[in-house]
């Protein structure tokens, strides 16, 4: 059953209309997105510093007593156009915290004044920086929602067509995996859905595309030979248009010998894990999370 914070949660992001259903341009979105995900605080025991990720700003979390020789990698969502480090920070935090390990959240250029494969080769970057700190990949996961989601799903084939070591694992929340649009329930989950309700998608994907073909395995991963990634966690809500991005995402990695885990979280709506600790079906998420991550790299 859906608790009464979820729906209290559900409310708030409608007023908020984080993608635009008001027409608002990119640069009003983005400040928008930003005085909604300040508010929330970062942690007590966690520490938040600047870095320099071989050229790609980030920022590195630091939960108190966490070892050094491990990491989780975070990508950040916001359509490709919107969204930071900051942003995702209390997300990023929780998740660290959890886990027992540091976290490395990507800074990377935003379309559309940075179109593909800007945001990817900046991903790309950060992963070679890792490796080039001596961080063992099989202590690396790779995190991301939405956007980051699918720049996640992105980068692990980037970096096995590249001759890349690849990370222990990966955590994708509801991935945008095919910016053709094919799911159902982009049209089946519009109206429930509180960030895309009366909002084309489109704009954004296309944003981000700029004229690539939307079937390009490093765009929509959905579409690209899955053989060979690493253990996946796939999470999304029922509540959200990405629904079957997620499930056809999992399923054609199943069918080409994948270790997946597919979680379709009922009545919520889309990255709903950012609201822990307020929503309890959020810290359920972010345990089931955690467990995964310290059983991939430890912690």
């Amino acid at each position: 059953m859906t608790s009464i914070r979820a729906v209290l949660a559900d409310r708030i992001i409608r007023r908020a209309d984080l993608f635009g259903a008001d027409g608002a341009d990119i640069p009003t979105l983005r400040r928008r997105i930003d005085r909604f995900s300040g508010a929330a605080p970062t942690p007590r025991g966690v520490a938040v510093r600047p870095l320099d990720a071989g050229g790609v700003p980030a920022e590195r979390v630091i939960p108190r007593g966490a070892p050094r020789d491990r990491c989780v990698l975070y990508l950040h969502g916001g359509a490709w156009c919107m969204g930071s480090p900051r942003t995702h920070r209390r997300l990023v935090a929780d998740l660290a915290s959890r886990a027992g390990v540091r976290a490395v959240s990507v800074d990377y250029r935003l379309a559309p004044e940075h179109p593909y494969p800007a945001a990817l080769d900046d991903c790309v970057g950060a992963y070679r920086w890792l490796l080039g700190r001596r961080v063992d990949p099989s202590r690396i996961v790779v995190a991301g929602d939405s956007a980051g989601g699918n720049l996640t799903a992105a980068l692990l084939l980037r970096l096995r067509d590249e001759g890349l070591p690849l990370p222990a694992g990966a955590v994708l929340l509801s991935p945008a995996t095919d910016l053709a649009g094919t799911g159902a329930s982009f049209v089946s989950r519009k109206a429930v859905d509180p960030f895309f309700f009366g909002i084309d998608t489109a704009p954004f994907f296309d944003a981000y595309a700029e004229g690539h073909d939307a079937r390009d395995p490093y765009l929509s991963p959905l579409y690209g030979d899955l053989r060979g990634l690493p253990p996946l966690l796939v999470h999304v809500g029922d509540h959200e248009v990405l629904l079957d991005d997620s499930i056809r995402f999992a399923e054609r990695a199943r069918e080409a010998g994948v270790d997946v885990r597919l979680t379709v979280w009922p009545g919520m709506f889309h990255v709903f894990q950012t609201f822990a600790p307020f929503l309890p079906e959020a810290g359920r998420a972010n345990r089931e999370i955690a467990a995964f991550i310290r059983e991939r790299i430890g912690g």
